[in-house]
């Protein structure tokens, strides 16, 4: 089992001079619900090496089982200090691919040609792609075989307005997550702020936030399982 999880390589908050980048607990429970079924996985980013750590994500109050295992896991930071170039990326070779959130990826993995491709090419094969937080927002440029939005009639969630206005950030992300979901076409729905909530539509995987994110993987694992045995 090969599993590909994609970061953000974007580190600036807009024109607040504020630093961004990937939410810490969106990578680390999924990378160990991962690892601790066996699967092999693979990190890339656009750029590249140790992707941007958003700092919100660092501060205690944001800490989790997760993110303490991952700070005492040399071999993970390694790991993350050296992700591979999206480009050199060949989304066959994986059986899921997975996007952690944080702001960063509005920014740079939703205008990301070879993101975008690969999201495309991974769903088009019937392989599980799964996004959380604000991560669902690089589906913005992604369309189907028909050419209509990849999201168009699809079950989704992304971080919703709620929390965006919550956070402050209403007026500084370049869109909201929620907002350009339904403009595409989505179904889009949420659960309680800051709850786990999920949306499962085929093989796409949509996480509503953080909390979201270890469910969204464990997703994951049900539809491979589930092709295997088909």
């Amino acid at each position: 089992m090969r599993i590909l999880m994609v970061l953000t390589s974007h580190d600036e908050l807009g024109k607040t001079g504020k630093k961004t980048g990937f939410w810490l607990e969106e990578f680390a429970a999924p990378y160990y619900v991962f690892r601790d079924a066996g699967a092999h996985i693979t990190l890339a980013s656009p750029k590249g090496g140790q992707p941007p750590l958003d700092p919100s994500s660092d501060v205690p109050a944001a800490q989790t089982a997760a993110t303490g295992r991952f700070k005492q896991d040399a071999e993970g930071r390694r790991a993350l200090a050296n992700t591979v170039k999206l480009a050199s990326v060949v989304g066959q070779s994986f059986d899921a691919v997975f996007y952690p959130g944080g702001h960063g990826p509005l920014w740079d993995l939703a205008e990301d040609a070879d993101s975008i491709a690969l999201i495309e090419a991974v769903h088009a094969s019937g392989k599980p792609v799964a996004l959380v937080c604000h991560a669902p927002g690089v589906l913005r440029r992604t369309k189907a075989a028909d050419g209509a939005p990849l999201v168009k009639g699809k079950r989704v969630t992304g971080f919703s307005d709620t929390e965006e206005r919550a956070v402050k950030l209403t007026n500084v992300v370049p869109f909201l997550v929620e907002d350009e979901l339904k403009r595409l076409g989505g179904i889009y729905a949420k659960g309680p702020d800051w709850g786990p909530f999920m949306q499962v539509d085929g093989n796409l995987i949509t996480g509503q936030n953080p909390a979201s994110s270890a469910p969204a993987a464990s997703e994951t694992l049900k539809l491979l399982a589930a092709a295997d045995k088909s």
